[in-house]
Order: structure tokens, then sequence, then C-alpha cells
């Protein structure tokens, strides 16, 4: 009885590290692209969020009719949708890009990767949650995995402005937040029906400030394949999986598993960009295998624990 509650749990971090992998994929291609294309970041989120959002509500439409609009129906899931489309997805996309626009890329992320932590903090001042003790090993490895990965084991690339400071921790935030805060609405509701209304009330927002059809880019093949690369792999199917492993694993641990977006980046950045990884990524890179590892284990072992008690 207890090997089949630790499966569900197992299932949740192989869902939620697919959507880390997708967004490596989604990161690395942008850069290929950028790199010949002087792309606004803002243009990118307005159009980005908007198609995202239009394919996703079609879909829901067509899977799930009517029934598309449920999730307004209550006021417990309306609140939760609006929610984590203003403070979720839509304030991790800025928060995310200023850290690096102040900063770099390298500090962002890691500081993006602390979200884990502010899902513990949040649980353990708002639902007086204790995490176990496997979960905090498994954050310390990975995290030092991450830092190792990146920063190739220097910390004088970590220095930077306060302002980027801020704009990260924000973004760490905002990352926990995404993925607690449209738990409420997805526990009665089709994940890519919240995730659409989600990524909809995000794309209002984003054209309000920049609208996409206003002084658009000119339109090229690579613009083309950037913004399908950047809607389908970035946004679509990553955030849709991440929605549905919390149906199966708690948030902290699916949280976790964003360890394997900078991983993927630099395998990719290996095989298309030639980069020579160093003996310091290799051991970060083994560090968040062990990570995930130590994570699955100590999960299955304490929810043994309990079942046996």
């Amino acid at each position: 009885m207890a090997k089949k509650t630790s499966n569900p749990v197992m299932k949740g971090i192989i869902i939620a590290a697919a959507a880390s992998v997708m967004w490596g994929i989604s990161g690395t291609t942008l850069q290929l692209i950028s790199q010949n294309l002087a792309i606004p970041a803002t243009w990118m989120l307005s159009i980005r969020t908007f198609s995202a959002g239009i394919i996703l509500l079609v879909i829901s439409g067509f899977m799930y009719g009517k029934k598309t609009f449920n999730v307004f129906k209550r006021r417990d899931t309306t609140i939760s949708v609006f929610s984590y489309a203003v403070f979720g997805l839509m304030a991790n996309l800025l928060t995310f890009y200023y850290s690096i626009q102040t900063g770099n890329a390298s500090a962002a992320t890691i500081l993006q990767y602390l979200s884990p932590l502010f899902i513990v903090l949040g649980g353990v001042l708002f639902k007086h949650r204790r995490p176990f003790r496997s979960d905090l090993i498994a954050f310390a490895l990975a995290l030092i995995g991450v830092f190792f990965a990146i920063t190739k084991g220097s910390f004088s690339q970590l220095d930077l402005p306060l302002v980027s400071l801020l704009w990260g921790l924000g973004s760490g935030i905002t990352a926990a937040l995404y993925v607690v805060l449209p738990q409420r609405a997805a526990d009665s509701n089709p994940p890519i029906v919240v995730l659409g209304w989600g990524t909809m009330i995000a794309s209002v927002l984003f054209n309000l400030y920049r609208p996409f059809w206003v002084n658009p880019p000119h339109v090229s093949v690579e613009l083309v394949a950037s913004v399908a690369t950047v809607v389908l792999f970035g946004t679509i199917l990553p955030f849709s999986l991440l929605m549905w492993a919390t149906r199966y694993a708690p948030s902290d641990v699916v949280s976790i598993m964003d360890a394997l977006q900078p991983i993927t980046t630099s395998i990719l950045s290996v095989i298309f960009f030639n980069l020579h990884l160093s003996f310091v990524e290799i051991i970060g890179i083994a560090l968040v295998i062990v990570a995930v590892y130590v994570l699955q284990a100590g999960r299955k072992k304490n929810l043994e624990a309990e079942m046996h008690y």
C-alpha cells in the first residue's frame, strides 16, 4: 500500500522535470535567434501570452465546451485564476526579465531557483507545516549544483546591483506563486483551462502596456520561429505540465525540479554552441541528479512512515 502511495510523487517529479527541460529548450532557442534579431522584450511578452492564451482557450473549448467557463462560477476559483495570472505568471515573467536586464542571467536564474525555499517558508508561516529533512537536503544540493553549473563556481559572477538582487528575489517569490496560486482552481478544473484563462488575463494586461500589433518587429521566418518556440515550449506545454505535476507531488517538490532548466541549457549549449563544460560544471550537474534521488527517496520514506503510523 505504501509503495502505491509513493508512485504519484515520483510521477509529479517526472512531469515537473519535463516542464523544466522544455523551458531550457525554449531559452536556448530564443537565445540562438535573439543573437541575430532585436526583438523588444515587452512585445515578446505581449505576443507570447496572447498567442498561448488563444491557443489554450480554443483547445479547452473543443475539449470541454461550456465547462471552460466553469472556473468563474465559484468565487474561490475565480480569485485563484486572477491571482495566478497577475501575481504568478505575469509577475514572474516581468521580474525575471528585469533581474536579467539590471544584472545578469546567471544570478537571476539562481535567485529564481530559491522558489522552493519561499514555498517551504510559506508553508511554515501560514500552514504551520514542517518540511522534511530530505527536502532541505535536496534543496541545498540542487542549489549548489545549479550554482556550479551556471557560474563555474566563481562567486565574483554573483556581484550584482541591489536593484537586480531585489528583482531576482521577486522572481523567486513569483516562481513559487505560479506553482501555489492556481492549485485551488486546478483542483476542480482541467489544468489547461486554468492555464488558458491565466495566460489570457496576463495577455490583456501586457497588451494594455505594449500592444503587439502596434509597431511590431519586421516579420521573418526567424521571428515566427522564435515566437512559436517560446509559445509552445516556453508557455503552453511547461506551464500545463507544471500544474499537472502539483496534482501528484507537493509544491516544494515540483518547484525544486526547476533546477533542470539551466542544466538543460548547458547541455544544449554543448551540443549546438560547442560549449566546453568544466569539471566544476560537471560536478554541478551530478549534484542536481543526486538531489533528485534524495528528493524522491526522502518523500517515499516519509510517506511510508506516515502510512505505517
